[in-house]
């Protein structure tokens, strides 16, 4: 019978991969208040995923919206408005965000 030190050490090993690209750990968003907040987000991006000049966000994993986000607030991305935009908003208010728009389906141009 294995050790519960030996089980502990292979279990961490098997979780290492998948964890290496992990950031910290986030809260799930609220979708509500991701829809409340998205008035601003959908003056430009369409609700319907359409792109039109400006990148579509809906059906987005939520860890790709949270670090797309995290790289405008950290100005790591060049776009002045969408820095303006993350530098404001809280990291429970981004992951809301991210529930929202990754729970709307990408709809496909008719």
């Amino acid at each position: 019978m294995r050790s519960r030190t030996a089980i502990a050490v292979a279990v961490a090993a098997l979780a290492a991969p998948a964890m290496a690209g992990a950031g910290p750990a986030r809260a799930e968003g609220d979708k509500a208040l991701g829809e409340y907040l998205s008035s601003e987000c959908v003056t430009c991006h369409q609700i319907t995923g359409h792109y039109e000049g400006i990148p579509p966000i809906v059906g987005w994993p939520d860890a790709t919206f949270i670090a797309i986000m995290d790289e405008y607030r950290s100005k790591k991305r060049s776009n002045p408005i969408m820095q303006t935009i993350a530098g404001r908003l809280s990291a429970a208010e981004v992951a809301s965000l991210a529930a929202y728009f990754g729970s709307l389906p990408h709809q496909q141009a008719k």
